[in-house]
């Protein structure tokens, strides 16, 4: 049984997830500080952690930045906070998702599967093979597989490619992507990752319309989902 750590100053929202999240078969403790958080989390490490950024003792960045520098436990931020800034920020500081309130349940749970699905980090573990569509992309020999034999990607996408699978399920900032890419003065250019994964797509996805693997979060990042 996952174990979620649900840190919200909001009562009735803790109890609210408390309620869905046990009837799913999950573990559910609770915090409404910053700081309770981080005791529970010292104490028995969480599966994931649904974290509001405005706490009355720590602003939820800190508490980020203090999990993530801990372990990497799965965080999803859960917050009133709408705006690009703030999404992008928070992924910046370790974040693997994040939803702006008021939100579905069902989509809530969906994207924490997705986050209990990635594997475990083990430091020196290689990238394993992935699966887009009916292709196998494995990164250490730099090769496609498809139906119909190998797959050319150019060093651009499998640049992005490789940060995408690097972390399965886990939402990677566009400005991050557009950095490490083509380095930071580049970081305000998204039409350059539009036009890339479009044509990701084209070669991997079995319907690039509808991508299942490769997902874009608008105005955010993309993701790689198993």
């Amino acid at each position: 049984m996952s174990e979620i750590l649900v840190v919200d100053d909001e009562p009735a929202l803790l109890r609210t997830l408390r309620i869905n999240l046990g009837a799913r078969q999950y573990a559910v403790r609770t915090a409404a500080t910053g700081g309770e958080a981080l005791d529970r989390a010292a104490h028995t490490a969480p599966d994931a952690v649904l974290l509001d950024l405005g706490l009355p003792d720590l602003d939820g960045m800190d508490v980020i930045r203090r999990l993530r520098s801990r372990s990497a436990v799965p965080i999803i931020v859960l917050s009133g906070r709408a705006g690009t800034a703030d999404k992008v920020n928070a992924l910046d500081a370790g974040a693997d998702d994040y939803l702006t309130k008021p939100f579905l349940m069902e989509e809530l749970l969906a994207r924490l599967r997705a986050v209990l699905r990635r594997p475990p980090v083990t430091g020196a573990q290689a990238a394993p093979a992935a699966v887009i569509g009916d292709h196998t992309v494995d990164l250490a020999a730099t090769t496609v597989t498809g139906p119909d034999g190998p797959v050319r990607l150019t060093p651009t996408e499998w640049r992005i490619l490789a940060l995408l699978l690097a972390d399965p399920g886990r939402l990677v900032p566009g400005r991050r992507i557009l950095r490490e890419v083509w380095g930071p003065a580049h970081e305000q250019r998204g039409n350059y990752l539009r036009v890339y994964l479009a044509g990701l797509r084209r070669k991997l996805e079995r319907d690039p319309a509808r991508p299942r693997h490769l997902i874009t979060e608008p105005g955010i990042g993309y993701r790689y989902e198993p």
